[in-house]
């Protein structure tokens, strides 16, 4: 079995009657990096803020690290690094100031080394020639960056990180995504919060959704994409769309009335768009045989795998463009 950074079960929590968390059995493998998604109210950071002794549980056990948390916090915590909730930070001080007050508060931080490990963080995020402008000039994307440099002034097993890539220009973002893959390759497991589902294909290899409170998927993203619809796309002629239809819906395949992918090719003026869920048993030739011989003429056939985003609106019923 994998060894897992994190592992809960049953985790619980109510607020009053409001029930937050339900039930929630995580497991993160190590060396992973795990997105962590979940439309507004989903329970996605109180669970985190459980998970790091930020919040009581109300019922339920956590595993952080191979330690029970949070009996053992003061064992497991100097092995994490988190940026919970967005970076705050002394604004008339410099960056490279910040991060070293922030350092001289970890007892377990020797000062001898304290300058450079505030530059090594620095420069991993970018920041190496902001270091001396006080942070009330920071852009909102510099100040994500030394909120992730503060989580990197140690060495890390577990990185925990909420929104990384909120405010970062593209250029940021490319710069955070190849940071995050650079932990992992080292053996550093990332847990990553975020709305972002683009940013989650790119840069995790596991994700798990969250939806009312509840743990409604967890995998690697392979996994998840299979727990997804597949679809047929078939582009005929506008004339032979009827006849099209009632063949698919006889070989089982009812037309789908989702709308095509923005991504794909439109359609040409008198062709015609069909959608038809395709379950595994069914081969793709054989729906395209099907059509032939019932007169169709198929301009165009593909098979769609379910994105991450296909499978997040179907579980959680919302838009992916959602804010923790």
């Amino acid at each position: 079995m994998t060894a897992l950074a994190i592992e809960t079960a049953g985790l619980t929590k109510r607020f009053g009657k409001q029930l937050a968390v339900d039930g929630v059995d995580l497991a993160v493998p190590q060396g992973s990096v795990f997105g962590f998604l979940g439309p507004n109210g989903s329970g996605k950071t109180t669970t985190i803020r459980m998970l790091l002794g930020l919040a009581s549980a109300t019922a339920g056990d956590i595993r952080v690290l191979g330690q029970e948390m949070p009996r053992r916090l003061a064992t497991v915590l100097p092995g994490v690094g988190a940026l919970i909730e967005g970076p705050g930070f002394y604004p008339f001080l410099s960056g490279a100031a910040n991060l070293r007050r922030l350092d001289a508060a970890d007892g377990f931080s020797p000062s001898a080394s304290r300058a450079a490990r505030v530059d090594h963080a620095l420069e991993r995020v970018g920041l190496t020639h902001a270091a001396g402008k006080k942070v009330r000039a920071y852009s909102l994307g510099m100040k994500q960056r030394l909120g992730i440099a503060n989580a990197l002034l140690a060495p890390r097993n577990l990185i925990v990180l909420d929104e990384p890539t909120n405010g970062l220009d593209p250029q940021g973002t490319r710069e955070v995504r190849h940071l995050i893959r650079s932990l992992a390759s080292e053996g550093t497991t990332v847990f990553v919060s975020s709305h972002l589902l683009a940013e989650i294909e790119q840069m995790c290899t596991h994700a798990a959704v969250m939806s009312g409170g509840r743990l409604v998927a967890q995998g690697t993203l392979d996994e998840l994409r299979l727990a997804g619809q597949t679809r047929a796309r078939v582009l005929v002629p506008a004339a032979d769309a009827e006849r099209a239809s009632r063949i698919l819906s006889d070989l089982g395949l009812p037309i789908d009335s989702a709308s095509p992918r923005e991504n794909a090719a439109a359609p040409a003026e008198g062709e015609a768009v069909l959608l038809a869920a395709l379950p595994p048993e069914v081969a793709p030739e054989g729906v395209v045989a099907a059509l032939v011989t019932g007169g169709v003429r198929v301009r165009g056939f593909a098979v769609q795998q379910a994105s991450l985003e296909d499978l997040f609106v179907a579980l959680t019923g919302e838009g992916f463009d959602v804010v923790q």
